[in-house]
């Protein structure tokens, strides 16, 4: 029998927090969309996983597609990042000796 590492009632409530995460992100967009969006996507990231995680120990499986869903959400953020890697490559001045 193997140990599980998880219980639902904790699971919810990492979900709650990620679920707050994502509103705060979500209302405050303007202020720096780039940094929201990104937060947004990776808090629902977090959410899929801590949902599938919830129906795997209630042993349902209602979510459509999790992997794919976690996919496209995690290329936003990840492309984001890179974006902003590279703009702060070429914000660096170049060192002369």
């Amino acid at each position: 029998m193997q140990n599980e590492q998880f219980d639902i009632e904790t699971l919810k409530l990492i979900g709650n927090k990620l679920d707050y995460i994502y509103s705060i992100a979500k209302g405050h967009y303007n202020d720096n969309p780039e940094l929201m969006d990104t937060i947004e996507n990776l808090a629902q990231v977090a959410s899929m996983f801590a949902k599938i995680k919830i129906q795997e120990l209630n042993g349902q499986f209602e979510s459509p597609s999790p992997q794919g869903f976690i996919v496209s959400k995690l290329a936003n953020s990840y492309s984001r990042m890179k974006n902003y890697e590279k703009q702060k490559d070429t914000d660096f001045p170049t060192w002369k000796l």
